[in-house]
């Protein structure tokens, strides 16, 4: 049988986006959050730490603003081992297997998020309460720890990091879920929406 150009070139075009098509679907997504890293997964979380060494802010992914010097900074199972590699690369040094275990096992089943909040006073944050939002479900944390006694800026305004863990057991990797922080009488103070198929 007989192709002329044309015929070949529209065989060419349907064979490469059946191979494209085949990658995606046998390649696992890096573009979602995981909270149990395959092999893979783990070693492209290392280069990403490594790059990041060249990179002014590589940490955009993880991060959510809320108001003006407020912000969220989420720490995946992947942006924890990414950071770790990144720190060891600063000293020319590479993740030994047994820290990369122990670090994946502190982290694994978690998301940990901190957040940065902006108050009156020193002793602001000392008594928030976190939650994830999932839908009509309301995630408690396992872990929380708010600053006590927050840093005072020039505005005379004072910046508090709080240190929030939650159990990642239930929550859709592909989903959004908002983290709501609340005073002493359960007034929102923040709300973040955490993108969790846009981080990995």
């Amino acid at each position: 049988m007989c192709y002329t150009t044309r015929d070949m070139s529209w065989r060419r075009g349907v064979t490469s986006i059946a191979c494209a098509v085949v990658w995606l679907v046998a390649v696992p997504s890096l573009g979602a959050v995981s909270f149990s890293l395959t092999a893979a997964q783990q070693e492209e979380a290392k280069r990403a730490g490594k790059r990041s060494v060249v990179a002014d802010d590589w940490t955009g992914e993880w991060r959510v603003a809320d108001g003006p010097g407020q912000y969220a900074l989420v720490v995946t199972p992947f942006h924890r081992l990414a950071l770790a590699a990144r720190n060891a690369a600063f000293k020319n040094q590479d993740l030994a297997g047994r820290e990369v275990e122990s670090l994946l096992r502190d982290a694994e089943g978690q998301l940990t998020v901190w957040a940065v909040l902006r108050g009156p006073r020193a002793d602001f944050a000392r008594h928030f309460a976190p939650a994830l939002v999932a839908g009509a479900q309301e995630i408690k944390p396992s872990f929380v720890q708010n600053e006590r006694t927050a840093l005072r800026e020039e505005d005379g305004r004072y910046t508090a990091r709080c240190l929030y863990v939650f159990p990642a057991q239930g929550l859709d990797a592909r989903g959004q879920v908002t983290l709501m922080v609340r005073d002493v009488d359960d007034r929102p103070v923040a709300r973040f929406t955490l993108n969790l198929s846009a981080m990995r």
